[in-house]
């Protein structure tokens, strides 16, 4: 009893040793001399090596569901490797902002949310890789967007250099050791890449969700370079397709027919997720219209 008397009493004396102190969890960063290398490397070459990953041949073009289920295969891999990336090192921003983009592409409202304060607050930026049909539809440009503005870049600026294009002209993305651009796809955007174009969100009046497209309507305009042709567009709205969701057939009746139709539609409610998200951090002040989402055959 008397020992456990003087245990008491020396743990009460010296209280530090009775419990460490909680350490306060470093602040997020891409700087790879800063994190864990295993889970620097998983979100960017192991990112890439997914993308990358051959999922199909010309002849699974006959098979009308494999592209969808591809894609899905892809987003539930790039989400898996980000998800483990932060189980090593929580202060990689690079993972941060991976899953802010892929927790709304599988569907993850709420998940999604949580990633994009962390990725908003540390300063980072939540970057997509898209379409901007109003500048060149067979080429991809990229959007980034974090607290103050939305940026858009040209894949040859993130590649540093010439972009190789495949068929269609399409581009195709760099190899797994290009480290640097899949560090900037996971949101790792230096000040030596220059934009495209800036704009800051009050700028934003207005973002439609549509089956395939966003369109965010701006009260300045811009102008955008396709890094295929070099030309350039002036644009008062961006209309662009955030790459990461398919749309799916749809079997219906034509009015007057005996046969059965079909007809694609799009993603909308990932489009309309998208904005929602977005604008419950970069407009508190709901000053940018929402028009109610009424998608029909088109975009």
């Amino acid at each position: 009893m008397k020992r456990l008397a003087a245990a008491v009493t020396a743990v009460l004396a010296f209280p530090m040793l009775a419990a460490a102190a909680p350490q306060a969890a470093p602040d997020p960063t891409c700087d790879p001399a800063r994190l864990d290398p295993e889970s620097y490397r998983l979100t960017t070459r192991a990112q890439a090596l997914n993308l990358l990953e051959p999922r199909y041949s010309w002849w699974d073009g006959f098979n009308l569901g494999k592209h969808a289920d591809d894609l899905g295969d892809l987003n539930d891999v790039a989400t898996r490797l980000a998800e483990r990336a932060l189980e090593l090192d929580e202060s990689n921003l690079m993972a941060l902002s991976i899953l802010a983009r892929q927790y709304l592409i599988v569907d993850e409202p709420e998940k999604a949310e949580e990633a994009w304060a962390r990725t908003l607050r540390a300063g980072g930026a939540v970057v997509w890789s898209s379409t901007l049909y109003d500048v060149d539809a067979r080429t991809y440009h990229f959007l980034a967007f974090d607290r103050d503005h939305l940026r858009v870049y040209t894949m040859q600026t993130l590649n540093r250099g010439p972009v190789v294009r495949q068929f269609y002209g399409l581009p195709k993305f760099p190899e797994a050791r290009n480290e640097r651009f899949y560090a900037a796809m996971a949101g790792c955007l230096d000040a030596s890449l220059a934009p495209e174009a800036v704009v800051p969100w009050s700028d934003v009046r207005e973002i439609k969700a549509g089956n395939w497209v966003l369109w965010f309507k701006l009260t300045r305009p811009i102008t955008v370079r396709s890094d295929r042709t070099g030309k350039s567009k002036k644009l008062d709205q961006i209309k662009v397709n955030l790459h990461g969701r398919t749309g799916e057939l749809e079997v219906y009746k034509p009015v007057g027919s005996d046969e059965l139709g079909m007809r694609g539609r799009g993603p909308a409610a990932y489009n309309d997720l998208v904005r929602r998200t977005l604008v419950k951090f970069v407009d508190p002040e709901k000053r940018m219209k929402l028009p109610k989402l009424s998608p029909g055959a088109g975009w």
